[in-house]
């Protein structure tokens, strides 16, 4: 038996290849399937299923195409209802997989038709559950993704995720591997382990949701509680998941048509499509398209897009480093944006030499920033709330990334702002969309907070009430 985790980190996101006696199951599997038919035929070994634990939301599965290039059946846990051809599998029912054997758990809560998938190894006993969104490391799965869908409230289908939780993986030998559908940094859990890997056991001990004194109400208050929204694309990639899509072939030979910088600028002016700039966040500072989007591809990429332009059907032209096309394009692709249409070939110096405009962002180091800061001086903090509650300059605004359209009105049309991040990251992405509004007095501050308290600038911490005397 071989089980081999294929983790892809700017999704933070775990599929699965199991194989046995020649025979595979992949559980979850990305949109760009080669790797898996590649292993497979490195092992000699034939694809025979292809198990899907819940239609994923913050991701476009593979298994639409890899059953198609494979014969493998795709398995869905009870309630499933896609509208291609699938197994809908009962709660308890097995697939064999040469000498070992798959039990479907059936695991509502997080979606209606969340599945574990338990794995039983050669000699019948209890190896491994596949736990999708349904538990993670030191969390489990949210439950307001799909309350729409399931005409529930996120209490009823947190009551729900308790009693699969209890029922039908708790009960499972303490010994039994983990291996979830996310970590650290997936916006399905609020509370993930930056590990990839755990035991039953060890969830039974430092997770705070598989507390044995539990109560179901501590749970759904618990589980519920600090849920921000989640991303308005999360329904779109339900739906593709559900219904089918595009070979990703096909799309990747569409998004890396190579245009001229004319033929680029004509496409831009007459279709609804964004310039979207992935290079690195400096290389856009000194010099870019105007109103083109930033988010570099060195970052988290592909959900910062689902975050920020929301809809999966929105048309994208690339300015991107030379030879990362394809690699654009797929991890557009992964979360659902499959309408590339194409990249400004010679990238910006091509539309430098051209003759056509460029623009520039103001960005300071975090040494002149703190011979410019005053009291006066008007500061935009975009990074997340935990990280803005935690510490932050005295005066700043917190206006999120994540949400930075709801906050367009705080910011001024006039005066110079100043904004900063984490790292100079997400500031350049937030200061990109401004731009291409109309914000022309915003300021970038380089190298984000980590630079701002290496420069000695005063910061205002955060003091739990416990630790008052």
């Amino acid at each position: 038996m071989k089980i081999k985790q294929i983790y892809t980190g700017c999704l933070a996101q775990g599929a699965y290849y199991i194989e046995s006696n020649g025979e595979v199951a992949i559980i979850d599997p990305l949109r760009e399937i080669d790797n898996y038919i590649q292993t497979a035929n490195e092992d000699h070994a034939t694809i025979k299923y292809v198990f899907e634990t819940h239609f994923h939301a913050d991701f476009v599965s593979g298994h639409v195409t890899l059953s198609e290039k494979t014969g493998a059946d795709i398995i869905f846990g009870p309630t499933a209802s896609p509208s291609f051809k699938a197994l809908i599998a009962e709660d308890g029912e097995e697939f064999k997989l040469g000498k070992c054997i798959i039990r479907v758990l059936h695991t509502p809560g997080h979606t209606m038709e969340s599945t574990t998938y338990l794995l039983f190894d050669e000699n019948r006993k209890e190896h491994a559950i596949f736990s999708g969104d349904t538990l993670f490391l030191g969390d489990v799965g949210r439950p307001d993704l799909a309350q729409k869908a399931a005409s529930m409230t996120q209490e009823e289908l947190a009551g729900l995720l308790f009693d699969s939780l209890r029922s039908k993986i708790m009960i499972l030998p303490d010994e039994t591997i983990i291996y979830p559908g996310h970590g650290a940094g997936s916006a399905c859990g609020k509370n993930m382990s930056k590990e990839t890997v755990g035991t039953i056991g060890d969830q039974k001990k430092n997770n705070y949701a598989l507390r044995e004194d539990m109560t179901k109400e501590e749970f759904i208050k618990e589980v519920t509680d600090g849920l921000t929204p989640p991303p308005s694309y999360f329904p779109l990639n339900v739906m593709l998941n559900k219904q089918g899509y595009e070979s990703i072939d096909t799309i990747i030979t569409r998004g890396t048509l190579a245009l001229t910088p004319d033929k680029f600028e004509s496409i831009a002016m007459n279709s609804d499509a964004i310039i979207l700039d992935v290079r690195h966040e400096s290389e856009f500072v000194k010099s870019h398209i105007p109103g083109s989007i930033f988010i570099g591809i060195a970052g988290s990429f592909a959900p910062w897009v689902g975050a920020l332009l929301q809809d999966v059907r929105q048309k994208i032209l690339l300015v991107v480093q030379e030879g990362k096309e394809a690699e654009v394009v797929t991890r557009l692709a992964r979360v659902g944006f499959d309408q590339t249409l194409g990249y400004l070939q010679g990238g910006i110096e091509a539309w430098i030499a051209s003759g056509k405009t460029t623009d520039n962002m103001r960005s300071i180091s975090p040494d002149t920033f703190k011979e410019t800061l005053s009291n006066n001086t008007l500061v935009f903090d975009v990074r997340k709330e935990n990280e803005f509650t935690s510490e932050h300059l005295p005066h700043a605004k917190h206006t999120p990334l994540d949400f930075i359209n709801d906050y367009i009105k705080l910011f001024p049309t006039q005066e110079p702002f100043y904004i900063y991040c984490a790292g100079g990251y997400r500031s350049v992405i937030a200061a990109s969309i401004l731009k291409a509004r109309g914000f022309h007095n915003l300021i970038n501050v380089e190298q984000g907070f980590s630079g701002i308290k290496k420069a000695g600038i005063e910061t205002t911490q955060f003091i739990c009430p416990s630790t008052l005397k």
